[in-house]
């Protein structure tokens, strides 16, 4: 899937571009059933919200299980980020889903991804970015995701450790900053349906709330980096920080239909 002009601008001016409806509804019936079983799997890639078994987080999923190995490498995921990044040499930092789950799903605090992988994972320069797939429904209330537009032009901001808030440790930005950032960029909360798709940068500040409703909001993130970008400090496991710089090699754009169309045969 190749991005116009006007898409790649609007990413690099605004650090974030949202797509609805790239992948198909068949398609993300494929992926959603495959949750249930993945979210039930007590392995320490399974990582469950503060207090309560509800999961927050489940990473590294490409590579045990077979459908998400495939979105891993699925050409409407993985292109747009050649074009952003200007490389077709890009490997899989950070494979995950996060599960705001109905009514126990917590924060993400207001934070810079690539603050985590400078501090932590000593990635040398931000040439990074997240494609994330909605694989449900993110509303104005289920804790959708947002943004300070523009956020990612002013470089890699102080932050702290914060390893309290949630079940998951991350380097966070302080209450005056952001209200700085805000008066002069606002907030935006992209939403939509399941098989819509927001490309951001690493420097792009962000959040969400929490979840008090009944909908749980599933997101899937790859994030992307330059295979002469890869980082240099191992403190995190693979499953967090992937040691594995090689390129992804894509499959092809009809790999999800194929698997489900081979699947219904093999059923019957």
């Amino acid at each position: 899937m190749k991005l116009t002009p006007d898409q790649i601008a609007t990413f690099e001016t605004e650090g974030y571009l949202f797509l609805p409806n790239v992948f198909s509804a068949d398609e993300m019936a494929l992926l959603t059933g495959e949750l249930p079983g993945i979210f039930a799997q007590n392995r320490p890639e399974v990582i469950r919200e503060k207090g309560s078994n509800a999961p927050r987080s489940a990473f590294y999923v490409q590579t045990w299980n077979e459908v998400f190995g495939m979105v891993a490498r699925h050409p409407r995921l993985v292109e747009p980020g050649v074009q952003l990044l200007g490389s077709d040499k890009l490997y899989m930092h950070q494979f995950k889903i996060n599960a705001k789950a109905a009514f126990d799903g917590a924060v993400w605090q207001w934070h810079q991804d690539y603050a985590t992988w400078f501090n932590d994972d000593d990635m040398p320069t931000p040439r990074a970015m997240n494609i994330a797939l909605f694989l449900a429904e993110a509303n104005e209330f289920n804790g959708p995701l947002m943004f300070i537009p523009r956020s990612h032009r002013l470089g890699r901001l102080e932050a702290g450790h914060d390893v309290t808030t949630t079940s998951y440790p991350l380097w966070t930005i302080d209450n005056d900053t952001i209200q700085r950032l805000v008066e002069q960029g606002g907030i935006v909360a992209p939403k939509g349906p399941p098989g819509s798709m927001l490309l951001f940068h690493g420097n792009l500040v962000h959040a969400s709330g929490s979840n008090l409703t009944p909908w749980s909001r599933w997101i899937l993130y790859l994030s992307l980096n330059h295979c002469d970008n890869a980082i240099r400090r191992f403190k995190r496991a693979t499953w967090i920080a992937n040691r594995d710089f090689t390129p992804i090699d894509m499959l092809p754009d009809d790999c999800l239909l194929a698997y489900a169309r081979a699947h219904r045969g093999a059923a019957a």
